[in-house]
């Protein structure tokens, strides 16, 4: 997906922020965006910056990212407060894993509260915990107070990384090649959920 995402961000100019924060609400607040690169996509995002391609302060990308992560989670609290259990019972498809549900909620359950805030540094599982915490009827005052502190850490941390990483005079100049080799890493966490979800699937069916 980052392959097909990057080199919009080289054409979009200044508008490549709306696509940067479009992919970070997806990923934050529809149980479907599990697959999309975060991380990686913001990272690279920042690189970007710190380089003129695109031609942003590095302060609004940061911002940009904050207000579509919080926004992402509120939505995804929303949608556990909803629906509820219902949520997690799906039928396993292209574009829902119980097993990775499955991983938030015992992340969630390992963690309590301070989930809200670790998911968000955790691909995979940062799609999930807001809805799980809304299905466990956490009390919205304290998981705005969580998801703002998440939001916060992760977009600044991330997008300052990006931008460090970027004014470096090397990468600048081979900002490309570098983009393709984290795009290429960014499929290993999506590749590896996957796997996990495969093998959880074998060893109930053994069992079974």
């Amino acid at each position: 997906m980052i392959a097909v995402l990057t080199p919009l961000l080289y054409s979009l100019g200044p508008a490549a922020l709306l696509l940067v924060m479009a992919v970070v609400f997806a990923e934050s607040g529809l149980l479907v965006g599990f697959f999309l690169p975060g991380d990686s996509f913001l990272f690279i995002a920042g690189a970007l910056v710190a380089s003129h391609v695109i031609s942003l302060p590095g302060w609004l990308l940061a911002l940009g990212v904050f207000v579509a992560a919080v926004a992402g989670d509120q939505v995804g609290y929303m949608i556990g407060r909803r629906f509820g259990s219902r949520l997690f019972s799906r039928p396993e498809s292209r574009v829902f894993s119980p097993a990775n549900a499955d991983r938030a909620q015992r992340f969630f359950d390992r963690h309590g509260s301070k989930a809200v805030v670790l998911a968000r540094f955790v691909p995979v599982i940062r799609t999930f915990v807001p809805a799980v915490a809304g299905i466990g009827h956490m009390h919205r005052r304290r998981f705005t107070t969580y998801n703002l502190i998440g939001a916060a850490l992760w977009s600044v941390g991330i997008v300052v990384a990006g931008i460090l990483f970027g004014g470096i005079s090397f990468v600048a100049a081979h900002i490309e090649l570098i983009t393709l080799g984290l795009a290429g890493l960014s499929v290993i966490p999506g590749a590896l959920a996957y796997w996990h979800g495969r093998r959880s699937r074998a060893d109930e069916m053994v069992c079974n």
